[in-house]
């Protein structure tokens, strides 16, 4: 079940020649409420006006985007002490064509959807994953942003249906880790923790930005560079970060196994400290 508003009103349709629509020309953040109350809105809100400057539309002011959430949570008819909202930016409405018309104008769409907390034997005892086949095309213009666009990770989620699979992971076309269909990944070997790079492709999530910032202030040495597939199978200790769920062990994928280990703990106790109560060991 969802809520979606418009000015602050509530709304079931789209304009039909929306650019969102009609060619993914847009942006759009998934934050998660926790007691009414958005995490992490500046990270969010930072990687929205960054996205809307990488793609050249204008960004709508921060004040509004925040009032009109905070209406928005109020307004539902869904429990908001767990939940989901949705901020989609479009780049407007115009006639059929690829180039914006020079008198565009952004419009912004706020959805709030029902949500169910991950399951306390997952943060206790890991998830399996799977390696997709679906690559991430190399494209520097868009890596890290949140575009509409997301085909690949479409066709990344429609290669399984087995339930007990939490997140496929996804390499670029150059055989590069870069991140989940959801989430950012972190492999961990010895002591030390590396991520992806989403320089080339992928998304850059809120909570990867969180946890970079918490082992940054904790001294723990995290290498933010490119790491090849084979390195997933080398790894000690494997884990994701996504903002909803927070940072989750990762006990399988393609074949390799891996323990939960204390490293994983070590960055989860991290978290559960620093605002994401839900992954305390």
């Amino acid at each position: 079940m969802s809520t979606w508003f418009v000015d602050r009103k509530p709304v079931d349709t789209i304009p039909i020649d929306d650019r969102a629509a009609q060619y993914g020309d847009g942006l759009f953040e998934t934050i998660a409420i926790r007691g009414g109350t958005p995490r992490f809105w500046t990270l969010h809100l930072d990687r929205l006006q960054q996205g809307c400057e990488r793609l050249g539309i204008d960004a709508p002011a921060a004040e509004t985007l925040q009032e009109a959430l905070a209406a928005a949570i109020i307004a539902c008819d869904i429990d908001t002490d767990f939940a989901v909202a949705r901020i989609t930016i479009s780049a407007g409405t115009g006639p059929r064509g690829y180039r914006r018309p020079t008198d565009a104008q952004t419009s912004f769409r706020i959805g709030i959807f029902e949500s169910r907390a991950m399951p306390a034997t997952a943060y206790r005892d890991g998830v399996e994953t799977r390696l997709c086949r679906t690559r991430l095309a190399i494209q520097t213009q868009l890596a890290g942003i949140k575009t509409i666009n997301r085909l690949e990770q479409v066709l990344a989620c429609a290669e399984w249906n087995d339930a007990s699979i939490v997140e496929g992971l996804m390499l670029d076309t150059e055989d590069r880790l870069i991140c989940g269909t959801m989430s950012n990944v972190f492999v961990t070997s010895g002591k030390t923790i590396a991520t992806p790079a989403i320089t080339r492709c992928g998304v850059a999530g809120i909570m990867r930005r969180h946890v970079l910032t918490l082992l940054e202030n904790a001294r723990i040495a995290c290498d933010v560079r490119d790491i090849a597939a084979t390195e997933l199978q080398a790894a000690d200790e494997v884990f994701l970060t996504n903002s909803q769920f927070g940072v989750l062990p990762v006990t399988r994928c393609a074949g390799q196994a891996w323990s939960v280990g204390s490293m994983t703990r070590q960055v989860m106790s991290l978290a559960a400290g620093n605002g994401v109560p839900e992954c305390a060991p």
